[in-house]
């Protein structure tokens, strides 16, 4: 078998991770930085596949499901990115790394019994193999498990991992109980996606920064970032979800609208609606084709209208202009490997709609 030159092999990984190709590692500090990112990502995966592993056979099959299922590991790479602010990747970072991912895992069982998804990373979804209360169980067992690594990790990272673990289950349920009369819907879901979304990745990017020692003053740089840089990745998915059936996400195109989810271009073009007939009429086609659920080739052609309506667009300036704050909170930052890594992390989450 043909092996990888080092550097091919750490490309691959940063960019299957954060989108980052070899151009970042020119001088030796980056080619060190991305090593040490590769080096911490290996023990980070060995981690998990350890620490998801159950006494009970079948908790064992049910909770590695969907991590070997796949995944970026954008997560546990940001923790090990920041952490390069400091001491880098020891003992105490790559358990937080760990941990986070494990969150992530665990949400994402969860996710998909709200949401009655039928495919999660190429795969049948849990609750689809195994039923709710299976995928709902084996999500508490994911928990319980991130919960116990976080233990190991002091008082300082229970409370983080609670704070965060808190905000995500006030996030799904605010989605699912949708806004108050009194709330404005798109502040509402964009509230919701910095929850669900913006905590999580928050927390892995400080979680980086505390356990390597770094500065005190570098966490609130880093936090703003991944709350910022986890809206924009959502709202990117939002308009992804229009897109044509991509096989790399296992998702049918206009997954989201058929689950009744309003998306952001939907909520743009429901505020469109109120002054602009021809934006009604796509919007009575869309709602109506998604609740009487047998008209295929109808609904197919109105999320096709949508994708190239401006309200498309409109999200898209809306994701930018997110990514572009997130950017813009890293300045306190030191120049270097880690700033340049996460703007073109940035960047990359951006362009994944085209």
């Amino acid at each position: 078998m043909t092996r990888l030159p080092p550097l091919a092999r750490r490309s691959k990984t940063l960019s299957a991770s954060l989108g980052l190709g070899e151009k970042l590692f020119a001088s030796s500090e980056e080619r060190r930085f991305a090593d040490a990112i590769e080096t911490g990502l290996v023990e980070v995966e060995e981690g998990l596949l350890r620490e998801v592993s159950f006494a009970d056979d079948m908790a064992d099959v049910t909770s590695r499901y969907l991590l070997e299922a796949g995944g970026k590991r954008i997560r546990p790479v940001l923790t090990l990115l920041t952490a390069q602010l400091g001491e880098g990747n020891n003992e105490a970072v790559i358990t937080a790394a760990q941990a986070i991912e494990i969150t992530h895992l665990a949400s994402l069982y969860h996710d998909d019994v709200m949401d009655e998804a039928e495919m999660r990373r190429g795969v049948p979804s849990a609750q689809s193999v195994w039923g709710n209360s299976v995928a709902i169980l084996t999500g508490d067992l994911l928990f319980a498990r991130a919960s116990k690594l976080v233990a190991g990790l002091g008082e300082g990272a229970i409370k983080l991992q609670a704070d965060t673990f808190e905000r995500l289950c006030l996030g799904q349920l605010h989605e699912t109980l949708g806004p108050r009369l009194d709330d404005d819907p798109i502040e509402h879901y964009l509230q919701v996606l910095a929850d669900k979304t913006g905590s999580l990745i928050a927390a892995a990017a400080q979680m980086g920064v505390i356990f390597s020692n770094a500065p005190e003053h570098f966490g609130p740089p880093v936090v703003a970032f991944g709350e910022k840089i986890g809206v924009a990745f959502q709202l990117i998915d939002d308009v992804i979800d229009l897109a044509e059936p991509d096989s790399d996400t296992g998702k049918p195109q206009g997954t989201d609208l058929r689950s009744g989810v309003a998306t952001l271009p939907l909520l743009f073009l429901r505020r469109a609606a109120l002054s602009d007939g021809d934006a009604a009429a796509l919007l009575a086609r869309i709602e109506r084709h998604v609740e009487v659920d047998d008209s295929e080739e109808e609904l197919a052609a109105a999320i096709a209208e949508l994708r190239a309506h401006d309200v498309t667009i409109e999200t898209l300036d809306e994701a930018r202009r997110w990514a572009d704050e997130a950017v813009a909170a890293l300045s306190p930052l030191p120049d270097g490997p880690v700033k340049l890594a996460l703007s073109k992390f940035a960047e990359a989450v951006v362009d994944r709609s085209t």
